[in-house]
């Protein structure tokens, strides 16, 4: 009865957490809208904040599914770029396939999931080192792989990247009178793809409802048979694998290879997973706030850009006032279901 009662709090929490995240991109769009007007009338406008952000959707899922075990892993945008640099490196200089890109992109995530799961799940090391590390490799095995930034040339990758899924009926008219088609790039159907099985994942298996367990109280979990040191080394496999997907994501979107790539792309993660509603604290957390926690976070930049606020420090103001705001409404939450606990 109480394992009921714990969950139907958890969900609670989950679930208001996420419309409120809805509600304030609502908000914050609409307010675009009518504000800043041009620009964000067309739903290109809006399919872009798709095309450039597809990367980060996967990376933030990964991130939140971590962070709903209490974990975190800060090595994903290392990540993200040896995956851009390695392909692009085999592609251009090896001649090689894209079949292949793929497969490397995926064993690098694999890889990366393998090592980091178990220093965390069965050695028992704290999280943030472990993906300190991670992080601080995989940025020095970009520069080694190449140092220099270039241009990929295969003609197949070429091909694959400028790739456009059109979008009938929601295409607009450009100043020169011509229709132009919406679309979205192949990289946002693999984002929405992701979305929708960490979704499933997470709502309707048994390894999702461990990963609630295991964040909300280790020792409960344990309690119900639940293995924590599986659960949790799953949880960085997933992350580390979709980190290795969202860099192949990435790659196709940039088209290049460069040891800059995804400069702070963990932090954007981590920043949208909050502003979805997922907690720091773990427990506590939803897909689809994410999903809507890195639209939130991008349509703020394009409202700062397009206020004519284009110095940097303006969008991490606005960025660090964002999370302010969450992690409060979170703490808030918290304090609540303390207090529900106790009665």
């Amino acid at each position: 009865m109480e394992k009921v009662s714990q969950k139907i709090k958890n969900m609670t929490d989950t679930n208001l957490l996420l419309t409120i995240t809805i509600v304030v991109f609502i908000l914050m769009y609409i307010g675009a809208v009518l504000f800043q007007g041009k620009g964000f009338t067309k739903p290109q406008a809006f399919f872009n904040i798709l095309n450039n952000n597809a990367a980060l959707i996967i990376l933030s899922c990964g991130m939140s599914i971590v962070m709903i075990t209490g974990g975190i892993d800060i090595s994903v945008g290392g990540v993200t770029a040896l995956v851009s640099m390695c392909c692009a490196v085999y592609l251009d200089y090896h001649n090689g396939n894209v079949a292949v890109s793929m497969l490397i992109a995926l064993l690098i995530g694999l890889a990366y999931g393998l090592v980091q799961g178990f220093l965390v799940a069965y050695l028992d090391i704290q999280p943030f080192i472990v993906s300190l590390a991670g992080m601080f490799f995989a940025r020095g095995m970009t520069t080694i792989v190449n140092t220099n930034p270039f241009n990929v040339e295969n003609a197949s990758f070429v091909a694959l990247k400028e790739t456009r899924i059109i979008i009938p009926g929601l295409g607009s008219v450009n100043k020169l009178g011509k229709y132009v088609d919406a679309y979205v790039e192949i990289g946002v159907v693999i984002a929405l793809v992701v979305v929708v099985l960490m979704f499933v994942l997470l709502r309707w298996t048994n390894l999702g409802r461990s990963f609630y367990a295991v964040g909300g109280n280790k020792q409960s979990a344990l309690m119900l048979g639940i293995n924590v040191k599986r659960t949790k080394f799953l949880s960085h496999m997933i992350c580390s694998t979709l980190a290795g997907i969202g860099g192949y994501v990435y790659f196709l979107h940039v088209g290049s290879g460069a040891a800059t790539h995804a400069q702070g792309a963990e932090m954007n993660a981590i920043a949208s997973s909050i502003i979805g509603g997922t907690m720091l604290t773990g427990g506590v957390g939803n897909i689809i706030g994410t999903f809507f926690g890195v639209l939130s976070l991008s349509t703020i930049k394009d409202i700062v850009s397009s206020a004519g606020l284009d110095q940097a420090w303006w969008t991490g103001i606005t960025i660090a006032a964002m999370l302010c705001i969450f992690l409060v409404i979170q703490s808030v939450v918290k304090a609540r279901k303390k207090r529900a606990i106790r009665k």
